[in-house]
C-alpha cells in the first residue's frame, strides 16, 4: 500500500509542475508581443490601441503647422514675385488716398501683367538725410540747416531718420532715430568743409544695408548737384546704382552757381604767372574753375532728374520753391501712405536682365504716377547676407 501511495504524489507533482510552466508562457508571451508592436513601424489594424491623448494630439497639430509654415517659408523665398512702391498725386503734389487694386495697370517691357499684390496702409518710414557741405553751399549752408530741420519735424514717433553729411568725404552725423533733439543737434553738425564727393556719397548709401530695415525707405538729398572730387563713383554707376536701392531719391535743389564769370580768375591766375615767370603745375588751371560753369551746373541738374526718376522719387528746388515746408509735408505724408503693387512676370528674365516698368491709374484722369521705371532681375540663388556688413542700425 506505501508503494502505490508514493506513485500517486509523483503523478500529482509532475501535474501541478507542468500546468505552473504554461501558465507562465501565457503571462510573458502578450508583453513581448506589446513591446514589439510598440517599436514597430507596421500597423496590425486588428490590435487598435487607445486614443491619443489630449496632449499627444496637440503636439501633432503643432509639429503639422510647423511642416506647413516650412513649406510657406520656402516658397516664398523661391518667389518672383515683384513688388514696387507707387505715389499717386495730383496735380498740385498732394497725394491721392482712396484707389482699388483694379484702379491700376502695369506693364513690363511694354506688355500688360496681372495685378497679384496690393496694398494700401499707413506705414512709418525711415530716411536718410544727404546734406551737401562742399564749399559751394557755404552761402546756402544756413538754409539748409532750416530746411533738414523742417523736413524733421514732418515726422512721426515711429518714423526715423539717419543724417550724413558730405564734401570731399562721408561724415555719419547720426544713426537711424526718431529723437528730434539728437537729430537736430546731428543737422547742426553739418559745415561746409573741401570738395564735393556728391558720386561717391550717393554710392555710399546705395550700398548701405536698407532691406535690413523694416518699412518704407527713402534718401533727401540736400544739393547743388555738382560734383569735384569723387574718385571711386561717377555720374552713370550711381544713376544705374539707384535703380536696385529699396528707397526713393527726393533731391532738394540748391543752385549755388556764382556769377557768371567765363573763367576769367584761370586766366588772371596764367597771366600773373606768366608775368612773373612761375610755372604752373599741369591741371591747376582746369582745377581752378571746376564746379563753377553753366554746363557743370545743367549736368548736376540733369543728375538729380535722374535720381530721382530712377528711384521713384521727386526732385525739388529749393530756390524756386515758396513754401518748402509744405513741400516737405507733402514727402512725408507720400513716404507714410504709399501704394504697394506687385506681379508675377508672364516671361521669367535671366539674372542682370534688366525690365522697363510702367504703371497706370484709371481714375483720376489727370493723377501723376510716381514709382521705379526699372527694375533688374536678381539671381535667386544669390546669397541674401550680401551687403549685411554694410554699416546701418537702428535705435
Amino acid at each position: 500500500m506505501f508503494r502505490p501511495t508514493i506513485c500517486l504524489l509523483l503523478v500529482c507533482a509532475f501535474v501541478f509542475s507542468a500546468f505552473g510552466q504554461t501558465r507562465s508562457r501565457r503571462t510573458t508571451t502578450p508583453k513581448k508581443a506589446a513591446t514589439t508592436q510598440k517599436n514597430s513601424t507596421a500597423v496590425d489594424p486588428t490590435n487598435v490601441g487607445p486614443p491619443p491623448s489630449p496632449a499627444e494630439r496637440a503636439a501633432e497639430k503643432a509639429a503639422r503647422a510647423a511642416a506647413e509654415k516650412a513649406e510657406d517659408e520656402v516658397v516664398l523665398v523661391e518667389t518672383n514675385l515683384v513688388t514696387t512702391p507707387v505715389s499717386v498725386l495730383d496735380r498740385n503734389g498732394r497725394f491721392i488716398a482712396g484707389l482699388k487694386k483694379k484702379d491700376f495697370k502695369i506693364f513690363e517691357d511694354g506688355v500688360p501683367q496681372a495685378v497679384t499684390y496690393f496694398q494700401s496702409s499707413e506705414k512709418p518710414f525711415t530716411v536718410v538725410l544727404m546734406i551737401d557741405t562742399s564749399p559751394s553751399t557755404r552761402y546756402k549752408i544756413d538754409e539748409i540747416h532750416y530746411a533738414a530741420v523742417m523736413f524733421v519735424n514732418q515726422l512721426r514717433p515711429e518714423d526715423k531718420v539717419m543724417v550724413l553729411a558730405f564734401d570731399q568725404r562721408m561724415k555719419i552725423l547720426s544713426e537711424p532715430t526718431s529723437d528730434k533733439q539728437q537729430l537736430f543737434a546731428a543737422i547742426y553738425k553739418a559745415n561746409f568743409g573741401s570738395g564735393t564727393s556728391l558720386y561717391d556719397a550717393v554710392d555710399y548709401v546705395t550700398n548701405l544695408n536698407l532691406e535690413s530695415i523694416p518699412g518704407r525707405k527713402a534718401v533727401v538729398l540736400f544739393t547743388d548737384g555738382v560734383d569735384t572730387t569723387s574718385r571711386r563713383s561717377d555720374y552713370e554707376s550711381t544713376v544705374a546704382g539707384v535703380e536696385e536701392l529699396d528707397a526713393l531719391f527726393y533731391p532738394i535743389r540748391y543752385n549755388t552757381q556764382p556769377p557768371q564769370r567765363g573763367g576769367a580768375d584761370s586766366n588772371a591766375v596764367a597771366a600773373a604767372a606768366r608775368a612773373y615767370g612761375i610755372t604752373l603745375p599741369p591741371g591747376m588751371l582746369a582745377q581752378l574753375g571746376r564746379g563753377q560753369s553753366s554746363r557743370e551746373y545743367i549736368r548736376g541738374k540733369t543728375y538729380l532728374e535722374a535720381l530721382a526718376a530712377n528711384s521713384g522719387g521727386r526732385i525739388f528746388d529749393a530756390d524756386g520753391t515758396t513754401n518748402l515746408e509744405e513741400s516737405f509735408q507733402g514727402v512725408a505724408e507720400e513716404l507714410r501712405r504709399q501704394y504697394s503693387i506687385g506681379y508675377y512676370p508672364a516671361v521669367d528674365g535671366k539674372p542682370g536682365d534688366r525690365k522697363r516698368i510702367k504703371i497706370q491709374v484709371s481714375r483720376p484722369a489727370q493723377a501723376v504716377v510716381k514709382a521705379k521705371s526699372i527694375y533688374i532681375v536678381k539671381d535667386k540663388n544669390a546669397s541674401d547676407s550680401e551687403g549685411s556688413s554694410s554699416r546701418l542700425r537702428s535705435k
